[in-house]
Parts: structure tokens; C-alpha cells; sequence
């Protein structure tokens, strides 16, 4: 970064660069999450067109635990 605070071509590319990869991340941890807890929680036998009561807290405990594990899992990594 240059005195004025601007980027070079070279920085902002490789800005860019991490910043997609960040999202594929991103992306990628969401979908797997959505398939974990999909599969965990939703009954095979389609009754309904909206979720009921324990399919939706199945799905909220889930993902957040998902997320928490995540961020345990990311703070180890990063220490």
C-alpha cells in the first residue's frame, strides 16, 4: 500500500484472490452444514410443506452447534 493508501494492481489482486477463496470457503462449510444437519433432522417421509416443531429445533440446535464447533475447531487451528 502506497503513502496515499491506495493498493497496487498486485495487492488488489491478491485481495481479491483471498477474498474468493474466503467465500468458496465459506460456501462450502454452509453447504455442508445444510446436508449434516438435513440429513440429521428431517424426516424421509415428506407429511408436510413447512417444517414442524421438532424438525425446527433440530435444525436450530444443529446449526448452531455446527457454527460453534466451527469456530472451536478455527481458534485451535489458528493458535
Amino acid at each position: 500500500m502506497n503513502a496515499n493508501g491506495n493498493m497496487s494492481p498486485a495487492e488488489k489482486a491478491k485481495a481479491f484472490d483471498m477474498a474468493q477463496h474466503e467465500m468458496e470457503y465459506r460456501v462450502d462449510l454452509f453447504n455442508r452444514m445444510t446436508s449434516a444437519c438435513f440429513s440429521k433432522c428431517m424426516d424421509t417421509r415428506y407429511k408436510d410443506g413447512d417444517l414442524n416443531v421438532g424438525e425446527n429445533s433440530c435444525v436450530d440446535r444443529c446449526s448452531a452447534k455446527y457454527w460453534q464447533v466451527t469456530g472451536i475447531v478455527g481458534a485451535t487451528i489458528h493458535t
